[in-house]
């Protein structure tokens, strides 16, 4: 494995970001809001070199701390989490993956989360690729705490730095950036 030093690892995956996730151009995001330019993360993340890169940094980053479960919503946080659960598996502290949907499936058992039964008390982190508002990530709390279940912790790719800091922190939940827009503006 490669050197797992976080600023080694974050130089490795932000000329990738660059050339392959961003894009100057009009457009409405998610949030509703319109910006002069996207970040479309999933080129990144669906990417062996994207995931692998993703998964190792958060995986540095929480070293030091307790992390029993990683998910968030469904498509941004997919294949991270993924990422996250198989490699923290190859290396001896195995984290379980979990995917929030918008809705409850209407068959079946009708789940929201996916994934392996999360407990009460489990350190929970989530995630999403790119953040704005924090709108996604917000709903996530939401249905989790309806299960009795708390996110401290939040964790995206990029902090677009349009208020979701903020608006997580409400929630009770930190919100940590691999990297803010100023990191690819830059």
């Amino acid at each position: 494995m490669k050197n797992s030093n976080l600023a080694q690892l974050k130089s490795e995956l932000l000329p990738i970001l660059k050339a392959r996730a961003f894009f100057r151009e009009k457009i409405r995001l998610s949030s509703g809001k319109e910006s002069d330019f996207y970040i479309d993360a999933r080129r990144v993340t669906l990417s062996p070199a994207g995931a692998n890169l993703c998964a190792r940094i958060i995986l540095e980053m929480f070293k030091n701390e307790k992390m029993d479960a990683i998910g968030g919503p469904t498509l941004g946080a997919d294949p991270i989490v993924g990422a996250v659960a198989a490699l923290s598996y190859e290396m001896g502290k195995p984290v379980n993956a979990f995917i929030v949907r918008k809705a409850p499936k209407p068959y079946g058992k009708q789940q929201q989360i996916e994934g392996p039964l999360l407990q009460e008390g489990d350190h929970i982190v989530l995630f999403d690729d790119v953040v704005t508002t924090g709108k996604s990530i917000v709903q996530s709390i939401d249905v989790l705490s309806a299960m009795n279940l708390k996110a401290a912790k939040a964790v995206c790719i990029v902090d677009r730095k349009e208020g979701a800091r903020e608006i997580l922190a409400q929630k009770g939940c930190e919100l940590i950036a691999i990297f803010t827009i100023d990191d690819i503006l830059n």
